[in-house]
């Protein structure tokens, strides 16, 4: 059910919310549709919004999904570089999927290159968080291993390849690529690794900047406890920075490296050494991460219903049933260029290329 149907229904959960009982239809106010996975809804004269999921993009159960949410909420908050949290709307027959009632944040996407200092100084700040005990870091994820965490996606991913009619061309630099990280994990499994509380997604469209220049993070769905390379590498790729049309940038060597050494000077020192030889690795992976997604959701958006031999459907949904069509055309346009040989070359240019950023890692 579109979010604009079902507004009578989130009324009334809102109005059971303490505060908010005379709030009324023509205050609730859709916003352009710009995700995949939630609707926003601002409450108009409360700088609050309700952020409701279309669907759970870890596959979980609602209530579960919702939890989670939250939860990335509450614990980045505390970096001063997210909205903070006013309730939950929990899952129930008009509302299935729950809601978060979460700050309106004031401010405007970034410009790319100028705000890289802005976005770089964001993640520092949530990297920098006391990380907590094994046992307190629940319900978020806790990639102890976050290669293997990594590869795990994407291998879950790559089972999609087959079927995603890629060039042979494409298909060549992918397996490469795939081979690469295959011996790597191999290589790596057991080494220690930095590890703090991440944010996952952080394509530039997710943040916002506030009026004092601050980056403010928006998305808060996939947050974990991993390694914050991942952060730093989703940031800057390519299929990063050209993915929202309103933050667009083909960023340069140079660029990048820059993004990286402003972030290595403002997180603590300790932190920055040991992150250091993982930077270029985690950047490849990253990139993977991200590319078996766009095969992944070209092979769904095939088949009926999400029905297909790789996934039984659940709460995890990328049918165009579940989005407008405009947004799924975009969708189908980035995927078609990052699938295609020639933007794999370009990517990883990146670390085979010259110049190159193992010049600088």
């Amino acid at each position: 059910m579109s979010v604009i149907a079902n507004l009578p229904a989130l009324l009334l959960k809102l109005q059971e919310i303490d505060g908010f009982e005379g709030t009324s239809l023509e205050q609730l106010e859709p916003l352009e549709v710009k995700g995949l996975a939630h609707d926003h809804v601002e409450v108009l004269g409360r700088d609050l919004l309700l952020r409701v999921p279309k669907q759970s993009q870890f596959a979980m159960a609602a209530a579960e999904n919702l939890n989670y949410q939250a939860a990335c909420f509450r614990r980045v908050r505390k970096s001063g570089h997210a909205p903070g949290l006013e309730a939950v709307i929990e899952p129930c027959e008009s509302v299935p999927m729950g809601a978060l009632l979460v700050e309106r944040i004031n401010g405007r996407a970034p410009s790319l290159p100028k705000d890289l200092g802005a976005l770089a100084e964001c993640m520092a700040r949530v990297h920098a968080l006391p990380l907590p005990e094994s046992e307190q870091r629940s319900p978020l994820e806790d990639h102890r291993d976050p290669i293997a965490g990594a590869m795990k996606e994407i291998e879950q991913q790559a089972l999609f390849l087959d079927d995603a009619a890629l060039s042979a061309e494409a298909r060549q630099e992918l397996d490469a690529e795939l081979a690469w990280a295959r011996a790597f994990a191999l290589k790596s499994d057991g080494r220690p690794q930095p590890l703090t509380l991440v944010l996952t997604d952080t394509h530039p469209g997710n943040f916002l900047i506030d009026q004092k220049g601050r980056a403010i993070i928006v998305d808060l769905e996939k947050a974990l406890y991993g390694s914050p390379g991942t952060d730093l590498a989703h940031a800057t790729i390519y299929s990063s920075t050209t993915w929202d049309t309103d933050v667009y940038a083909d960023l340069s060597i140079d660029e990048v490296s820059a993004f990286y050494q402003r972030y290595l000077e403002t997180v603590p020192e300790e932190l920055a050494e040991a992150l250091h030889p993982w930077l270029l690795p985690l950047r490849r992976i990253t990139m993977l991460r991200a590319i078996t997604w766009c095969a992944k959701w070209r092979v769904l958006q095939s088949h009926k219903k999400t029905e297909n031999k790789h996934a039984a459907q659940s709460t995890e949904d990328w049918s165009a049933d579940n989005n407008t069509a405009d947004l799924v055309a975009h969708v189908a346009g980035r995927v078609d260029e990052y699938l295609e040989a020639k933007t794999l070359q370009r990517m990883r240019a990146e670390w085979l290329g010259t110049p190159s950023l193992a010049d600088f890692f």
